[in-house]
C-alpha cells in the first residue's frame, strides 16, 4: 500500500506560498526595471526576465548532466518549453483574449518555432553531442546579440519616462532579486515534493524530468505570467514566455549537451518538440492580432493529451 509523505505534501504546500510572494516581487521588479531604463516591457520580459525565470531549468540541466544524469536535464528544459505555452498560457488566456501587434509577436516567435526542428534534427542519430550544443550555444548567441542590438536602437524613441519611478534602481533590482530567490526556492520545494510523492511508480528519467521537474521549474513563468495578466501587463507575460522558450530550447539544452552527450529516446523527445510546435503554432494572434480566449481550451487540452501519451509511453 503506497502511502502520501506528510514532508512532500508540506513541501508543496511551502511551494505556493514562496510562489505567491516571490511572483509578486519578481513582477514588480521588471516594471521598475523598464521604467528606469526607459525600455519596453516586453523587451525586459523577452529577455532579463525570460534569463531569470529559465535559471532553475539551468541549475537543474547542469547538475543532472554533471551527474550523470543528462537525459532528466533534456527532459527538463523540453517539457518546461511545454508547460510554457500548453499549461501556463493556457491557463493564462481563461482570464480573456490577449490583444498583440502580430509583428512584435512574430519576431521570437519564428526562431522559438524553429527551435524544436532543429533539435530534432540534431537528434536524429539517438543523442545530443558535444557538437550539436555547441551549435545550439552559438545560435542562441546569435540571437541574444541581435535582441540587444535592436533593443538599443529602440532605447531613445521608447518613450519610457522614469516617472512613477521613486524607488532607487539599486531597491528594485534587489526586489527582483529577492522575489526570483523565492520562486526557484517554490520550484525546488515542488520538485522535492512531487518526485517524493511519485518515487514508488519507478518513473523513467525524462519522463520525470518532462512532467514532473518541467512543472517545478517552471513556477517563476507560471506565476509570472498569471500575475501579469491580472495586473493588466500583457505584454510582460507574453515576452517571458517566449524568451523562456528561447533560453531552454537552445541556451539550456547546449549547455548540458556540450557537458555531456545526451542519449535519448528519439519517440520521446519528438513527441515532445511536436506538442511544443503544434502548441506555438496555436498562439499566433488572428488578423486583428489577439489570441482568443477560446484558444487556452485546446492548448489545456492539448498539454492533458501530452501528459497522458508521456506517461504511456
Amino acid at each position: 500500500m503506497m502511502s502520501v509523505s506528510l514532508a512532500d505534501l508540506a513541501a508543496l504546500a511551502g511551494a505556493v506560498v514562496l510562489a505567491g510572494l516571490g511572483g509578486e516581487a519578481f513582477l514588480k521588479s521588471i516594471l521598475g526595471v523598464a521604467m528606469h531604463l526607459r525600455l519596453p516591457k516586453a523587451v525586459v520580459a523577452t529577455t532579463l526576465a525570460a534569463f531569470a525565470t529559465s535559471s532553475p531549468e539551468l541549475t537543474v540541466s547542469t547538475i543532472a548532466s554533471l551527474a550523470g544524469e543528462p537525459a532528466i536535464g533534456l527532459g527538463d528544459a523540453l517539457g518546461s518549453n511545454v508547460v510554457n505555452i500548453a499549461l501556463i498560457f493556457g491557463l493564462a488566456l481563461l482570464f480573456g483574449g490577449i490583444q498583440t501587434r502580430r509583428e512584435e509577436f512574430g519576431r521570437d516567435f519564428y526562431l522559438a518555432l524553429a527551435v524544436p526542428l532543429i533539435t530534432l534534427l540534431l537528434s536524429a542519430d539517438g543523442r545530443l553531442s558535444f557538437g550539436d550544443g555547441v551549435i545550439l550555444v552559438l545560435l542562441f548567441s546569435v540571437w541574444l546579440l541581435r535582441t540587444l542590438q535592436i533593443t538599443l536602437q529602440q532605447r531613445p524613441a521608447a518613450g519610457y519616462a522614469p516617472e512613477g519611478t521613486s524607488t532607487p534602481f539599486w531597491r528594485t533590482v534587489f526586489l527582483g532579486i529577492t522575489g526570483l530567490a523565492a520562486l526557484i526556492a517554490a520550484g525546488r520545494l515542488f520538485v522535492l515534493g512531487a518526485t517524493g510523492i511519485a518515487a514508488s511508480f519507478a518513473v523513467d528519467t525524462f519522463v520525470i524530468g518532462v512532467v514532473l521537474v518541467a512543472i517545478g521549474t517552471s513556477l517563476p513563468e507560471l506565476v509570472t505570467v498569471l500575475l501579469s495578466r491580472l495586473r493588466g501587463h500583457d505584454d510582460v507575460g507574453v515576452g517571458t514566455l517566449i524568451g523562456s522558450n528561447l533560453f531552454n530550447g537552445l541556451a539550456i539544452v547546449g549547455v548540458a549537451s556540450s557537458i555531456q552527450d545526451i542519449n535519448l529516446n528519439p519517440e520521446e523527445v519528438g513527441l515532445t518538440l511536436a506538442v511544443g510546435v503544434l502548441a506555438l503554432l496555436l498562439l499566433i494572434p488572428r488578423g486583428d492580432g489577439q489570441i482568443p480566449r477560446q484558444r487556452a481550451f485546446a492548448l489545456l487540452i492539448l498539454y492533458a493529451l501530452f501528459i497522458w501519451a508521456t506517461l504511456a509511453s
